[in-house]
C-alpha cells in the first residue's frame, strides 16, 4: 500500500485524525480478509460523504446560475456527482493507489472497479468534512468537482442520454431508438446486461449494465459519441 501523506500531498490537505483518513479508504471487503484491521469499513463515511458533496454543489450551482430552474439544476447535480465522473477525479488524485480491498475485489475492473473509486472518493470527502471543516471541503469540492460544470454543460453531458438520443434521431431519421437485451450473463446477485440501441432494425451501439437500464444508458452514450464523431 503507497504511503497516505502521498494522497494528502494530492489532495492539499494534511488530516489532523488521520483514522478518518484510513477509515475512509478502507473497502468492507478488507475487514473479510483482515479482521484485526483497526479500522472500520468506509460506508458511514460514504452516506455521510454523498450527502456533503450534494449539498455543497447543489449550493454552488444554486449562485453560478441565478436564471435557471430546479429541473435544469438538478440536471447539472447529477451529471457532476454520477460515478462516471467521481471515479474520474479520483483516478486523477490516484486515491486507487490508497484503498484497502480484498484481493478479490482488488481484480475487478470496468465498472465495478469505477464504482469502488466512486464510493470512496465520497467517503474521503465525509472525512474531510469532519476532519477539517465545511469551508475546508467545500474548497476541495470546488477544486476537484465543481470545476467540472463548464465542460459539463458545454458537452450537453447533463441531459439524459436516451431522451437526448431520442430528440436527435427523431429529429433527423423520424424514427424512436429501441432496446433490446442480447445478452444476460453472470450469477443472479451479480447479473450483467448486454444491450443493443436500434434505429429500426439497424443494430447502431451496445452497452453493458448490472441492471437493464443501465446497459440502455451506457448504449445510448456510445450512440451519441457516434452522432458526434
Amino acid at each position: 500500500m503507497a504511503n497516505i501523506d502521498k494522497l494528502e500531498k494530492s489532495i492539499g490537505i494534511e488530516f489532523k485524525n488521520r483514522d478518518l483518513l484510513l477509515e475512509s479508504l478502507t473497502h468492507r471487503s478488507y475487514l473479510n480478509e483482515n479482521p484485526k484491521w483497526s479500522h472500520p469499513h468506509n460506508e458511514r463515511l460514504e452516506f455521510l460523504g454523498d450527502a456533503i458533496l450534494e449539498l455543497i454543489i447543489t449550493e454552488d450551482l444554486f449562485f453560478k446560475y441565478p436564471h435557471e430552474d430546479e429541473g435544469v439544476l438538478t440536471s447539472y447535480r447529477s451529471a457532476l456527482v454520477n460515478y462516471q465522473i467521481l471515479s474520474k477525479i479520483a483516478k486523477k488524485i490516484e486515491i486507487g493507489k490508497f484503498i484497502y480491498l480484498s484481493a478479490g475485489e482488488a481484480k475487478d475492473v470496468g465498472r465495478a472497479r469505477e464504482v469502488i473509486l466512486a464510493n470512496t472518493f465520497e467517503s474521503l470527502v465525509g472525512a474531510i468534512y469532519l476532519d477539517q471543516g465545511y469551508e475546508i471541503t467545500k474548497r476541495f469540492i470546488y477544486k476537484f468537482v465543481f470545476v467540472l460544470i463548464d465542460e459539463v454543460v458545454k458537452a450537453g453531458s447533463y441531459k439524459d442520454p436516451k431522451s437526448y438520443l431520442q430528440e436527435i434521431i427523431q429529429d433527423k431519421l423520424r424514427v424512436t431508438p429501441t432496446y433490446k437485451v442480447l445478452e444476460e450473463r453472470g450469477p443472479d446477485h451479480k447479473r450483467i446486461f448486454h444491450v443493443g440501441v436500434f434505429y429500426g432494425e439497424k443494430l447502431i451501439a451496445e452497452g453493458e449494465g448490472l441492471s437493464k437500464q443501465e446497459a440502455e444508458v451506457v448504449a445510448a452514450e456510445k450512440a451519441l459519441r457516434k452522432e458526434d464523431a
